[in-house]
């Protein structure tokens, strides 16, 4: 007879087969957020998605033996509803798919997270398997493209790592929706020490499609979207769009705060697991040695350790934001192309293609734990 608690396990052991993995922990961290999320019913229904979206009726069709018609497209809801799958509409019907934690049904938490689920969430992602299991994710799922200050105009730019490019050929609609990593912060006593906004993260197409069903967000117009982005930069917030050409989402982030840059921070080498095009490069000459663009770096890239005194960029943990460039009172600043360009995937489901074929098995995972370990003690 299989329990609620086997349900939830092979749950967890259905999920870590998607393209974001979802690994199983010692200390139990993974099936107690498994519960904040799906009831012993929708864990169930659960096994019957996978993370390419399906149709309601090809979803009724797989779990026929298990619930009726009715009772699956009501669960469907309930799941949806709770932020534990994602939704998009194909052909004029709804279709249905497992979501990563991150970023997903973490995020999707953004209305109200209760302390017990982020409590749980923080356990689980602090754990080593889950970080080993995020970080080997390849290509990445996220990258960041610069600010659009960063980048003179004698720089050809391909339009998937221009901001406003992205804004201006997605068809809509946008929608705003508050940053959980911030909130999360502010819960615990420690707001963000780069803006007192929440409204900073967006989403674009299907996904705000998604999010408006849900009624999470606030929906925009394309020239509100502009200017969040603009105050984003001006604030300093780092831009990591979904790694693929068609974003749907934009996170802005800061390095006190947010999960995404609190992973690349703790690397020796953050550029080996993630993707950016771009590097910073600082003139020496041109250098004042006042220090704002390494007070401005989320990443510990740049600090002040020329033989004079002079600003100098680490390659290996520069990702190309650009949040130094603009404000470089002397000019020393500027972005450059690194030498092999990343050509993201097409859309979501592309890149879910190709993080599948890419999956790391446990002994590559630790090797590449192994390959960091070492790299830290260096």
């Amino acid at each position: 007879m299989i329990t609620d608690d086997n349900t939830y396990r092979i749950l967890q052991q259905h999920l870590d087969k998607q393209a974001i993995g979802f690994p199983a922990t010692r200390s139990g961290a993974d099936i107690r957020l498994l519960k904040h999320l799906f009831a012993p019913d929708e864990a169930k229904l659960a096994l019957y998605l996978t993370c390419r979206p399906a149709s309601t009726k090809q979803i009724m069709a797989r779990a026929a033996a298990d619930f009726s018609s009715a009772q699956t497209a009501s669960l469907l809801d309930s799941m949806f509803t709770k932020g534990a799958i994602g939704w998009k509409e194909k052909d004029g019907f709804s279709h249905w798919y497992v979501l990563p934690l991150v970023v997903g049904m973490y995020e999707c938490q953004d209305g109200d997270p209760s302390p017990e689920f982020l409590e749980d969430a923080r356990a689980y992602m602090k754990t080593l398997r889950f970080g080993t299991s995020f970080l080997t994710v390849k290509p990445s799922q996220m990258r960041t493209i610069p600010i659009d200050r960063s980048i003179p105009v004698e720089h050809h730019v391909a339009t998937y790592d221009q901001v406003r490019a992205i804004v201006r050929d997605s068809s809509g609609p946008f929608v705003v929706l508050p940053c959980i990593c911030r909130r999360t912060k502010a819960m615990k006593g420690k707001p963000c020490k780069k803006t007192s906004r929440e409204e900073t993260c967006l989403a674009f197409g299907d996904m705000a499609k998604m999010v408006l069903r849900r009624k999470h967000c606030r929906e925009v117009t394309r020239d509100e979207v502009l200017a969040i982005l603009e105050q984003n930069e001006k604030d300093g917030l780092v831009l990591q769009p979904a790694n693929t050409r068609q974003p749907e989402f934009l996170c802005s982030c800061c390095g006190c705060c947010c999960g995404m840059l609190s992973y690349q921070k703790s690397l020796p080498h953050p550029i080996d697991f993630w993707t950016s095009n771009y590097c910073a490069e600082i003139s020496p000459e041109a250098c004042s040695r006042c220090g704002t663009c390494a007070s401005r770096c989320q990443v510990n890239a740049v600090a002040l350790t020329g033989l004079s005194g002079e600003a100098q960029v680490d390659l290996s943990r520069c990702i190309g934001c650009g949040l130094c460039v603009p404000t470089c009172p002397s000019g020393a600043v500027r972005l450059i192309k690194r030498a092999q360009e990343a050509v993201p995937p097409k859309d979501e489901e592309a890149l879910c293609d190709e993080i599948i074929a890419n999956k790391k098995g446990p002994i590559e995972q630790l090797k590449m734990v192994l390959k960091v370990a070492l790299k830290m003690r260096q």
